[in-house]
């Protein structure tokens, strides 16, 4: 009988290695691989055609409707799932070590319990006399919820198939699950896509809604096999820094729902509290006089949108100087590009002028709609000219120089005419029906010009 091939899986990215190394040459990892069991590999004499049971074809036409939905009582938490969670679905949520993710599923199973739904919590990393004393300073003490401090896949579904399936099954996590169908210690590759799969498998026969909790790695991205958010309906991201006090909870995946739809908390003693005016976290004190640097763009997070500030400082730097260029909250690779055009497109001379952009609150903004913004808020750095305090600014820049429109500019000024602001600066080529008054132009030279009061 031949010898079993060895195998050597990373832990980091799921890569196959016939050998062990220190460094896994596919993600760069240092000491992530480790050996697992062999997979079972077929002849390939073997036919698969043959000696399986024929399935029954459908129709794409049909009557089915949406599934009805459970709705938590968390209201944001509920908008970033679309909705609800749905019976029979796999959510995945994912976030750094003590973002709150445990809290905020304490605080959505204790809602659920409390309206009448049967939920168990089952948690292999704390004991339940450790996720009490949470309940107890979360204020659900008296919550009917099923707590299990257990690790082993196989006692989890033995106990929630005995009698009725619970409504809510909580795993926290899944990197602490041990299948015994596959040989290896919790966390590794095999046994996270193994015990998943067993979990995965009973929600969709039973109709339980099942949530596991994910470790990260150091770069923010889900530990394990991608394979994971494959197999699962919905894939959460909770965000935030530990400085601040805000959470995002962002959708990135959702069979059942749109994606890039947000829900905003507030981190106090008392948990996770909702905020449904996620700007009043993101703007400053704006009835006084406003420093130069300072620009208001409205990001769009999904069907939300939401007003930050963006704010810029420049240093004018001695001949021959090196001049630094520091961002927090947006791309490094698109504000050298925004000082490219400036400075080839509108004269300005940033090349030796040191740079520092930041998105206040610590919010991190993707959207490419926000270069108008940052170019508003480096020129007013640069001139020492304040952006009138009652002014939002959005739109794209295009390396020719033009202004380019964005998507959903009456949804962000309808933010913005709530929040008291009169006026936007946004491309001629957007300019829809809105309740402020508008600032049109075609070109970044012209914005620049009346920025510096040429015009």
């Amino acid at each position: 009988m031949a010898k079993p091939k060895r195998t050597f899986v990373c832990q980091a990215c799921g890569s196959s290695q016939n050998r062990w190394q220190g460094q896994c040459p596919d993600c760069g990892e240092w000491n992530t691989l480790a050996e697992e069991a062999p997979a079972t590999v077929f002849s390939q004499k073997h036919d698969l055609s043959a000696g399986g049971r024929p399935i029954e074809l459908e129709s794409l036409s049909g009557a089915d409707t949406m599934p009805a939905r459970m709705h938590s009582g968390v209201g944001e938490f509920d908008r970033a799932v679309g909705g609800g969670l749905v019976a029979g679905s796999a959510t995945l949520i994912g976030g750094d070590p003590g973002i709150g993710k445990s809290t905020l599923l304490l605080q959505v199973a204790a809602r659920l319990a409390l309206a009448g739904k049967s939920v168990a919590y089952v948690s292999g990393e704390e004991a339940a006399g450790q996720v009490r004393l949470r309940a107890a300073r979360l204020g659900y003490a008296n919550a009917p919820v099923s707590l299990a401090s257990a690790t082993s896949v196989r006692d989890i579904l033995t106990t929630m198939g005995q009698g009725a399936a619970p409504d809510l099954l909580i795993i926290d996590s899944i990197q602490t699950m041990h299948s015994d169908l596959i040989e290896g210690a919790p966390g590794t590759v095999s046994q996270v896509r193994a015990s998943a799969q067993e979990l995965i498998r009973f929600a969709k026969d039973r109709g339980t809604a099942v949530i596991l909790v994910g470790h990260v790695t150091k770069d923010g991205s889900l530990a394990g096999p991608r394979v994971l958010e494959h197999m699962v309906d919905t894939v959460l991201a909770f965000e935030g820094e530990r400085s601040h006090q805000y959470r995002i909870l962002r959708a990135v995946k959702n069979r059942f729902g749109g994606t890039d739809e947000i829900g905003v908390f507030a981190m106090a003693q008392e948990g996770l509290q909702e905020v449904t005016n996620p700007s009043a976290l993101f703007l400053t004190d704006r009835h006084g006089e406003v420093a130069p640097g300072t620009a208001v763009f409205p990001a769009l997070e999904g069907t939300r949108p939401v007003l930050v500030e963006i704010q810029a400082l420049t240093l004018r730097l001695a001949s021959g100087a090196t001049p630094r260029r520091a961002v927090v909250g947006w791309d490094s690779g698109r504000l050298a590009m925004i000082l490219a055009v400036l400075e080839a497109r509108c004269g300005l001379s940033l090349s030796s002028a040191e740079v520092y952009l930041n998105v206040a609150g610590g919010y991190r903004l993707t959207d490419p709609a926000a270069d108008m913004a940052v170019a508003a808020a480096i020129i007013s750095a640069f001139a020492e000219r304040p952006i009138p305090a009652d002014a939002v600014i959005f739109g794209e820049i295009a390396l020719s120089g033009e202004l380019r429109p964005v998507a959903h500019a009456p949804l962000r000024l309808k933010e913005a005419g709530k929040l008291g602001f009169a006026r936007a600066i946004i491309p001629a080529h957007a300019a829809p029906d809105a309740g402020v008054r508008l600032q049109t132009h075609d070109r970044l030279a012209d914005f620049v010009d009346h920025l510096l009061g040429r015009g």
